[in-house]
């Protein structure tokens, strides 16, 4: 079990890294409305400019909190347990665009299933 924890601490922490330091500009698929990037997808939302920012570091830090568990195991659950309340946010958001599909809601709810299972492990 322990190794599947660790397993998903790395996949949480590289989808972070990719979604917040590499494509935040990227258009994708699972973006909300017509949005093209994080910014537009915040708004989109209804989210002020600013919170993207403190989002994404707020999840960046915590990711690399993950990462750093797998020397300080102390701070795994706490990080996990973060991770997944705000990607039950980010789910909620998704869903609350109703004319999006519910697949757009997809990765963020695999990764509030992930990040729950490390953190409560």
């Amino acid at each position: 079990m322990h190794f599947i924890s660790l397993v998903l601490q790395l996949i949480i922490a590289c989808v972070i890294f990719s979604v917040w330091l590499i494509r935040p500009n990227w258009e994708t698929a699972y973006r909300a409305g017509n949005a093209t990037n994080i910014k537009e997808e915040f708004a989109v939302y209804g989210l002020p400019d600013w919170s993207v920012y403190v989002v994404g570091a707020t999840k960046i830090a915590l990711a690399i909190a993950l990462l750093a568990g797998y020397w300080k195991s102390e701070l795994v659950g706490p990080a996990a347990i973060s991770m997944a309340i705000l990607m039950m946010g980010a789910v909620i958001c998704h869903l609350r665009i109703k004319e999006d599909s519910l697949s757009r809601a997809m990765p963020a709810s695999l990764m509030l299933v992930m990040s729950l299972f490390v953190g409560l492990i």
